[in-house]
């Protein structure tokens, strides 16, 4: 029998923060969003202090209840690079590993030798004691069983982190209490229509006849109803799905006014976008701007606009912050207070794809990307950029409680000091 398995890292953000201040264990911890806006990540004990998803810091900092809470900004580069050990600790007890976001990955357990439940647990051990990182890890027969094991596994502590529904006696259990808004790919609005016409556990969905799941979900529902069966319909991938597009987009720590400021915020969107195309060896035909003010500023004149281009295939940094330059230019007024600003890769493809016969890659020019990209991965993101980048972003997100980038900045690692 074919097996998936689906490992989940607990409050991966604030566990992040743990891994390197011990001192946090057993301390209220969240993690807050760009510009320190609002919570996106709880530890259990920030969330039995009250502390909602998305709850504003601005409106929750002063009370008294919450004077204990570690408030982290977001530090995204920790994170990416933490969630990269966890796949390569997984890669050592699992053949397959499939990232399905930055915190859950699913694995293929078939055919490993000894019990499973043995087996899933030295994992979970294996990484926390690599990357300090607490998981939970759920298994079944299906991928969309796995997510609904490792739900299970998560939300009941007497399951100890771990959920085997492999056996269908006890998957059925199981469907009879619990909401069919609990199955991966039902969201809210599916969820709502399944109710109106008595669907409310997730029994209820199995048992239902696939023509009258078809006609309120479409295929989608049947194949998540054969899922929930025991029926495999959604494979592990060998190798990820390409990318349809790419953006960077970013709210601002302070209103920006200037042109020179916009322009040099642009480019640097340009330049990170034209970085993740070449890490992921694809090319983009369709550039965007876009720059918008602050729409909930009810004092304050609302303006927002795009412009789009389309450009021979290229990955080119100084190709595409010219682009996004000109773009910039054509939508730009002045008189604003802007809040946010973006730059968008579409039409991607894989590099070097020539779309026209007298179109022709410049070796020179990938020969310069590709030393400039050797350059930054040494000595740090940034060390070379176009002038047009500007020198200091004052417009830069707020970041007042950043922790250090532990593990990809060399001058922000922990030394060991020698007793």
């Amino acid at each position: 029998m074919t097996v998936y398995g689906l490992i989940d890292c607990n409050s991966f953000y604030c566990s992040c923060q743990r891994a390197f201040e011990p001192r946090l264990k057993r301390l209220p911890v969240v993690v807050l969003s760009n510009n320190d806006g609002c919570a996106i990540a709880r530890t259990k004990e920030a969330k039995n202090l009250g502390i909602k998803m998305g709850e504003p810091w601005h409106l929750v900092r002063e009370q008294r209840k919450l004077a204990g809470v570690q408030w982290y900004s977001s530090n995204y580069p920790l994170y990416a690079d933490m969630s990269r050990r966890v796949y390569q600790v997984l890669l050592e007890h699992a053949p397959r590993v499939e990232p399905y976001s930055i915190d859950e990955m699913f694995l293929d357990l078939t055919g490993l030798p000894g019990a499973l439940t043995d087996h899933c647990e030295a994992m979970r051990v294996a990484v926390e004691q690599t990357t300090k990182i607490p998981t939970c890890v759920g298994w079944g027969p299906t991928k969309a069983i796995a997510k609904l094991a490792n739900y299970i596994a998560k939300d009941r502590p007497e399951m100890e982190g771990l959920c085997d529904l492999t056996d269908e006696h006890v998957r059925n259990r199981f469907y009879r209490n619990l909401p069919v808004s609990e199955v991966w790919g039902i969201g809210r609005r599916l969820a709502a229509r399944l109710d109106d016409t008595g669907i409310r556990t997730i029994a209820q969905f199995v048992n239902a006849p696939p023509a009258h799941i078809r006609k309120i979900a479409a295929i989608i529902g049947v194949r998540l109803q054969a899922e929930l069966r025991g029926e495999s319909c959604l494979q592990l991938s060998e190798v990820a799905a390409q990318r349809q597009g790419l953006a960077c987009t970013r709210s601002f720590g302070r209103p920006v006014t200037s042109y020179s400021d916009m322009s040099e915020t642009i480019t640097g969107f340009a330049m990170r976008a034209s970085e993740k195309l070449r890490a992921e060896k694809l090319d983009t035909a369709h550039v965007s701007v876009f720059i918008q003010t602050n729409r909930h500023k009810r004092d304050e004149e609302w303006y927002a606009n795009q412009a789009s281009l389309t450009c021979a295939p290229t990955s080119d940094t100084l190709a595409l912050t010219a682009i996004s330059r000109r773009l910039l230019r054509t939508i730009w007024k002045d008189g604003f207070r802007y809040a946010k600003a973006g730059v968008m890769l579409n039409d991607l493809a894989p590099a070097g794809t020539q779309n026209n016969l007298f179109d022709r890659p410049s070796e020179q020019d990938g020969a310069l990307m590709e030393a400039i990209d050797s350059i930054n991965h040494r000595f740090g993101r940034g060390t070379l950029k176009p002038l047009s980048a500007g020198i200091e972003r004052s417009w830069k997100p707020r970041q007042n409680m950043l922790s250090p980038q532990f593990t990809t900045k060399w001058q922000e690692m922990m030394e060991v000091q020698t007793l």
